[in-house]
């Protein structure tokens, strides 16, 4: 598959999934050999504060004394405050390699390497934790303030339908601005700023001159893979919930029981916050779907890259022929 070259709607989302026919199994084995442990870890700890924050807000809300939500709280704050510690950390390391695996995979891929080792890709993460450190730091200072403006904005518009039509417009666009600027800051050396307003100028520029603009074919290949992505993950996130209500619909004597607690235990729990598991780690699997989306994306707009390539092609049929 050819990674540097331009692309129509059509292409972006067929060569999305393409791109997993042909390489997703050397891909996810060495996502997984990076990921794997810390994802499953992550999971056991969202499996933690689940249950233990569900547990105590159903028990509370159920039993009507709120007060014995905030009595858990006062008792059990020193090992909330280390586990919650804990799981800030591996967020990080995990959103570094979320984020940024599929960057440099695509990058090598691109520059033609046909085997891709893990160690390279680790190399690669590693060099630049620094760099998405900053990323991240500067689009909450920068970036989010004005995506929370236009949400504000967009929901005040919503009573005459207008802001519906303005969310469902931007925030795909929002998603292809910050995602391209890190394909870009992480894969040239252009600063943040820099990368910030290519970004912008690749997303909305010439946005109504039909023959030029690349907006609405970058917002429809975002729209449909995030629908696909979305219903993949509420199909997986809603059977715990489906559980419980089953489990209370089915139960006669579920008025009587005077631990509501107990709805969690046995079997059920354990059914339940495994199933809750599941959905964490194919949430975090189907968003590479995004993520390569958004490289297709990204090095559709790399003209640059499109001229080199040209050449190389050039000079390969000239020693051809030679």
């Amino acid at each position: 598959m050819q990674i540097f070259q331009e692309r129509n709607f059509g292409n972006l989302v067929s060569d999305t999934f393409n791109f997993f026919r042909i390489y997703g199994k050397d891909y996810f084995k060495s996502y997984f050999i990076i990921n794997g442990a810390l994802l499953l870890i992550m999971t056991l700890l969202s499996i933690f504060f689940y249950r233990e924050f569900f547990m105590q807000i159903f028990v509370a809300n159920a039993g009507g004394e709120s007060y014995l939500f905030e009595s858990y709280f006062s008792n059990n704050w020193p090992i909330l405050v280390l586990v919650g510690g804990i799981a800030f950390i591996l967020l990080f390391i995990i959103a570094v390699v979320v984020y940024t695996f599929p960057i440099f995979y695509m990058k090598r891929l691109g520059e033609n390497q046909t085997k891709i080792s893990t160690d390279n890709l680790l190399t690669d993460m590693r060099k630049n934790v620094g760099k998405f450190f900053m990323f991240c730091l500067l689009t909450v200072i920068i970036v989010m303030p004005v995506m929370m403006i236009f949400i504000a904005i967009s929901s005040f518009l919503m009573m005459i339908l207008i802001g519906f039509f303005l969310f469902i417009l931007m925030m795909p666009a929002f998603y292809n601005v910050l995602y391209l600027t890190l394909y870009d800051y992480m894969s040239t050396d252009k600063g943040y700023f820099a990368a910030l307003s290519y970004s912008a100028r690749s997303v909305f520029g010439n946005m109504f001159d039909s023959s030029r603009t690349r907006f609405w074919k970058y917002w429809g290949s975002t729209l449909v893979l995030g629908i696909i992505i979305y219903i993949i993950s509420m199909a997986f996130s809603m059977i715990p919930y489906f559980m419980i209500i089953g489990n209370m619909s089915l139960n006669p004597n579920y008025d009587q029981i005077n631990d509501p607690s107990t709805i969690f235990s046995g079997v059920m729990g354990i059914v339940f916050f495994v199933s809750y598991g599941i959905s964490v780690l194919i949430s975090s699997i189907v968003y590479n779907l995004m993520a390569v989306n958004a490289g297709f994306m990204y090095y559709d707009s790399r003209k640059d890259l499109h001229r080199e390539l040209d050449i190389n092609e050039i000079d390969t049929i000239g020693q051809v022929d030679a």
